[in-house]
């Protein structure tokens, strides 16, 4: 099965059924979630969050696709694919130095944009206080203009 194409179809909903079908991806934009039945047909359920630092859903208004791939790592089946235009397409087995580097990555990728967010969070609200105040004029700037009077 992990030679060839799989063919899913998209549903968006709001909330995710509790019975996933096999081949179908149920996605909530409320709840900013996809989820799917593993490609691999373990019967497992994957979600993949859709945030900034998790994946990403393109709507093309006829298929889906989800960056970056979809890697199962803590299932028994550690499947790993992409899914592109409502197909799911099988990419290599990682290995446990791959996968423990990747995870070390998402870890570092999220701690990163949340810093990020929480000083954004703790800024003034209003945005000129971001803005630097400038210096003020030197000699030759109120000379210049005390000229032009």
């Amino acid at each position: 099965m992990r030679n060839r194409a799989i063919s899913l179809l998209h549903e968006f909903v709001e909330f995710i059924p509790s019975d996933i079908q096999e081949g179908k991806l149920y996605i909530s934009i409320p709840f900013a979630t996809a989820t799917h039945k593993c490609c691999c047909g373990c019967g497992k359920e994957v979600v993949t969050p859709l945030s900034p630092t998790d994946w990403k859903l393109i709507f093309d208004g006829q298929s889906v696709s989800l960056d970056p791939s979809i890697g199962n790592w803590s299932f028994d089946c550690q499947s790993h694919y992409w899914i592109k235009r409502n197909q799911a397409i099988w990419s290599y087995r990682w290995s446990s130095e791959q996968i423990q580097s990747n995870r070390a990555y998402d870890r570092n990728a999220k701690e990163h944009y949340y810093q990020k967010e929480k000083i954004l969070m703790s800024s003034p609200a209003n945005p000129k206080e971001l803005l630097p105040t400038p210096n003020p004029p030197g000699f030759l700037s109120r000379l210049k203009r005390w000229l032009l009077k």
